[in-house]
This record gives C-alpha cells, sequence and structure tokens, in this order.
C-alpha cells in the first residue's frame, strides 16, 4: 500500500491527482475535500470549492497553498481543478460499459451488487476501487452468517476470573466501521459483503434498512439502532447459477436496494496483460499459451464450464517457482492437472468425471496447440 506525503514533499504549484466528496464541514467556504493526492494520504486536508468537481471522480488539481505546514494537527492544502480525469482501475480488468455505470453507481452512492461468477475479480475491484478512492476498505463474508445479528456482532464465551464462563459481544469490523463513520467525517468507508447469497434470506432482511433510504441498523450490543453515515458506501457480490451449493436465493425487493452490474471473466487478451504484470518473471509466449488453454475449457461446448482467473494466476505462480525454473514447458501440463482440473469434482485421470472431462480438453488443445489468447 503506498504511504503517506510528508508535507515537505508537497509544493505549490505542483498538479497531482484527487478524488473530491462532499465537505461535511457545513461552515467551511470549501464545498469539497478529499485525503489522497496521487493515490498517497496527504498530510492535511485538500479542499476546493470549484463547481465543476464531481464528487466520486478523480480529477487533476494544482496545490495553490498549504497552511500551517509546521503544525501536524492544523492546516489545510488549497488546491484549484485543473481537468476531469477517466476513472480507472489498476490492476483488474472492467469491461468499458461495466466501467463507466459503476463510476455513475459510485458518485451517486448506490449500493452496488456485483454478480458474476467465481474469480472473475470481484473483491479485486472492490478493493481496488477503495484504493484508488481513498476509501477504507471493510471486508466481510457473509458464509458464517446465520442470525441478523452477525453482520454486526458475534457472540462469544470466555472464562472469567472466577472461572465460571461469560458471554461477550465482540464487534465485526462491520459494525467497527459504520461506529468510527460517524467520529470520522472526513474518511470514506467501502463496506464490502462479500458471498452475500451464501447467509441466509431472513438474515439479510436485517440489512435492508441499511440499504435503502432508511440508512439505519440495530446495533445489538447498544440495543439501539444506529444510523448510516453519509460516508460509507455498500457493495456486495454474489454467486448465482446451479453450479454453486449453500447459496440462497435474493428476492426482488433486496435486489431493489442495489444497483447490480453483471461482471463475467476478462477478454483472453485482458487476462493476458493482467498475468504478463503479475508474473513477469514469466515468458509472454507461456502466459499467452496458459491463457489459450483456459480458453478452451471456458469454451467448450460439453463442459459450460467456469474457469476462474485464480486458475490461470495459480498456474502462473507455480510455473514462475524456482523449483520449476528451466522446466516450465514440460511441467506445464502438471500443473493444470491441479490448477485447472483441480477446480472440478472428481479426478483427472477419471473421464466419467468433471475434472476428467476437462483433461481431455487440455489434452486435446495440448497436442493440437493451444487456441491464440
Amino acid at each position: 500500500m503506498p504511504g503517506k506525503w510528508s508535507i515537505e514533499e508537497l509544493k505549490v504549484g505542483a498538479v497531482m491527482e484527487a478524488t473530491f466528496w462532499q465537505n461535511p464541514v457545513e461552515e467551511s467556504q470549501f464545498r469539497f475535500r478529499a485525503t489522497h493526492l496521487d493515490g498517497r494520504r496527504a498530510p492535511k486536508v485538500i479542499l476546493c470549492d470549484d463547481a465543476r468537481i464531481r464528487p466520486g471522480s478523480p480529477c487533476m488539481v494544482r496545490i495553490t497553498s498549504i497552511t500551517k505546514p509546521e503544525r501536524d494537527d492544523r492546516g489545510t492544502i488549497e488546491v484549484e481543478f485543473v481537468r476531469a480525469q477517466d476513472f480507472k482501475l489498476e490492476g483488474v480488468y472492467v469491461d468499458p460499459i461495466i466501467g463507466k455505470k459503476l463510476q455513475v453507481a459510485l458518485e451517486s452512492g448506490l449500493n452496488i451488487l456485483l454478480d458474476g461468477p467465481q474469480g472473475c475479480g470481484k473483491t479485486v475491484l472492490a478493493r481496488t476501487i477503495a484504493k484508488q478512492l481513498g476509501m477504507e476498505f471493510v471486508f466481510f463474508n457473509c458464509g458464517a452468517v446465520i442470525d441478523a445479528s452477525d453482520f454486526l456482532a458475534t457472540i462469544h464465551v470466555r472464562a472469567s476470573a472466577s472461572g465460571s464462563p461469560v458471554t461477550d459481544f465482540v464487534k465485526t469490523d462491520v459494525l467497527t466501521a459504520l461506529e468510527e463513520a460517524h467520529e470520522h467525517k472526513n474518511r470514506r468507508y467501502l463496506v464490502f459483503f462479500d458471498e452475500f447469497n451464501r447467509c441466509q434470506e431472513s438474515a439479510r432482511n436485517a440489512l435492508m434498512p441499511a440499504l435503502d433510504s432508511t440508512r439505519r441498523l440495530f446495533h445489538p450490543i447498544r440495543n439501539t439502532f444506529i444510523d448510516i453515515a453519509d460516508n460509507v458506501q455498500f457493495i456486495a457480490a454474489i454467486n448465482r447459477g446451479a453450479e454453486f451449493s449453500g447459496t440462497f436465493g435474493i428476492d426482488a425487493a433486496q435486489l431493489d436496494r442495489f444497483a447490480p452490474l453483471q461482471m463475467d471473466y476478462p477478454p483472453p487478451e485482458e487476462e493476458m496483460k493482467l498475468l504478463v504484470k503479475r508474473h513477469p518473471e514469466l515468458s509472454h509466449t507461456l502466459i499467452e499459451e496458459i491463457v489459450g488453454l483456459a480458453k478452451a475449457v471456458r469454451s467448450a461446448p460439453e463442459l459450460r464450464a467456469t474457469l476462474s482467473v485464480r486458475a490461470t494466476d495459480e498456474a502462473c505462480v507455480f510455473l514462475k517457482h524456482p523449483l520449476f525454473e528451466g522446466d516450465q514447458r514440460r511441467m506445464l501440463p502438471e500443473v493444470l492437472k491441479s490448477s485447472f482440473c483441480g477446480r472440478f469434482g472428481g479426478r483427472w485421470d477419471d473421464v466419467n468425471t468433471d475434472a476428467g472431462a476437462v483433461w481431455s480438453v487440455l489434452s486435446r488443445a495440448l497436442r493440437e496447440g493451444a487456441p491464440p489468447s
């Protein structure tokens, strides 16, 4: 993660990128404030009053003044608007149309539902959004949620000094973030509900007041309701399809609380770009072959298989390790047996199983040469 700017590094006249939000300080003469410059946290709050600024959308600004540079607890960085920037996401692929919808949803403060196959980059996308926009990222996996209160607190039993058991409520990261959001109006929080449809509908229903205009939740420790501050953004991710077990349906009322965005695996050429950047130790030719083999599996009509980007990434991790150095091409089939076939039921050498069917496709592609990516 990038560090924090020192006041000595920032100079009047420097042009840098920032993402602004509405200034919560009502008496301020500046309508907008930001916390990061060029992706690094600034030592003082950044202020601007230009009407061309769109909250949540990055722009280029020029530093015009730095007040109280000698103070760590006071002062501001005042900037002037230079030009708007396209919303960019480094290290993750998003379809251009989905990217535009995503930008609009973020600027409008809508709850976002990322719907796509496993391993297509939903969690990476959420983390990247938080990083690019200078938001605190709060990850919560819904798979362990049984009761509605589990979103905000869990019950733990511990031994007391006398030896008798004591029951405690322990806050989740979600509740901690919701409380901090009220205390730190200058920060923004992205709360990410992963595997949102792996908890029962009855538990998810408790979140509905937080996701609509009510913007409040029941606090199980205080036994009262807590308001959701405006500096909290919700994003959820789901997997839907017959191939998933342990998932529950999402009804129309819950879907209506979100702006649903459909994601899919990146096109081969985009997957190639991601892997080349992540694994510079491997040759472009080898990465292209791995992506081509993944394409063969995903496009085989007899399989209708969903092979995640994690599979191609994992294959690269194995092949770039020093243990495989100088022997990568020969070991590629062995790596595929685990990284590709291992994601399906059965064994790679049993043609009557899904894993065996995948290996049949891979074997044919390896003999004929993987289709170009």
